[in-house]
C-alpha cells in the first residue's frame, strides 16, 4: 500500500476487487455515502454489455465491442442504491439477474471488449475521489491508486449473501446452484487470459467471511484516512 498519491493520478482513488457477492458493492456505496467520493461500479458496465447483448441477441466479438463503445448509460443515486439507467430505461434490478451476470463474466473475458470500456471506467477518476468496484481496478484499470483493497470470503458465504439479497427482491433462487454459479464464475474470472481476477500485488486482502459490513466499512476507513488524511471516522 502506497502512503500517498501517485504523481500521475491527482485525484485520490481506492480500488475494492474481489469475486462476486464478497460485498464490494455495498462496501462502496456505504464508503462514497461517508466519504462523498464518486462510485465505479465497474461489474455494472459488463452486466449492461451483456444486457444489451442478450436483448439484441448478440454473440459476434465485433458486434459485442460496438455495444461496449456505444452504450448510453447513466448513473443515479437512489438512497441506498445506484440506479443504473441504460438508454434511459431503469435496468438496476435486470442487470443483477444471475444468466446476466453469467454472461457478463463470459464477455469480460474478450480483450476488445475489456479495451473498449477500459477509457470508460478511468473517466470516472474525478474530484474529490472515486472508490472503484470491481476485478482488476487495482491491476489494469487504475494501477497507481495509492489504496486497493481486495475483497474475498467463502463461496459458501458469498452465496448465502447472494441469496438473501434475492430473496429480499421477491426473486427465487436455489442456495446449492448459487454456490455452483459462483464457483464457476470465480474459476472462469481467475483463469482468463485478459485481465485476470487476482489482488494487486500491493492490495490490502481482507477476508470478509466473519466480518460485518459496518467492520469492513470501517477498516477500510481507517486505511484510507491514514493513506490520504481524510478526517472520515
Amino acid at each position: 500500500m502506497h502512503n500517498q498519491l501517485a504523481m500521475n493520478d491527482p485525484v485520490p482513488v481506492i480500488t475494492l476487487d474481489g469475486p462476486g457477492g464478497s460485498g464490494k458493492g455495498t462496501v462502496c456505496l456505504l464508503l462514497a455515502e461517508k466519504l462523498r467520493w464518486h462510485i465505479l461500479d465497474s461489474g455494472s458496465l459488463y452486466r449492461l454489455t451483456a444486457l444489451e447483448s442478450m436483448q439484441k441477441n448478440v454473440s459476434d466479438e465485433a458486434q459485442l465491442i460496438e455495444i461496449a463503445n456505444n452504450m448510453d448509460i447513466d448513473y443515479r443515486p437512489d438512497g441506498a442504491r445506484l440506479k443504473v439507467l441504460l438508454s434511459g430505461q431503469d435496468v438496476t434490478d435486470a442487470i443483477r439477474a444471475e444468466p446476466v451476470g453469467s454472461k457478463a463474466s463470459e464477455i469480460a473475458a474478450i480483450a476488445g471488449v475489456r479495451q473498449a470500456l477500459l477509457e470508460r471506467q478511468r473517466a470516472f477518476a474525478v474530484s474529490p475521489g472515486l472508490l472503484a468496484d470491481g476485478r482488476d481496478m487495482g491491476t489494469v484499470v487504475f494501477p497507481h491508486a495509492a489504496l486497493k483493497i481486495f475483497l474475498t470470503a467463502r463461496p459458501e458465504e458469498r452465496a448465502k449473501r447472494r441469496y438473501k439479497q434475492l430473496k429480499e427482491k421477491g426473486i427465487d433462487a436455489n442456495l446449492p446452484e448459487l454456490v455452483a454459479e459462483l464457483e464457476a464464475r470465480d474459476k472462469r474470472d481467475s483463469e482468463r487470459s485478459a485481465a485476470p481476477l487476482k489482488a494487486a500485488d500491493d492490495a490490502v486482502l481482507l477476508d470478509t467471511t466473519e466480518m460485518s459490513i459496518d467492520e469492513v466499512v470501517n477498516q477500510v476507513l481507517r486505511m484510507a484516512n491514514q493513506c490520504f488524511g481524510t478526517s472520515v471516522v
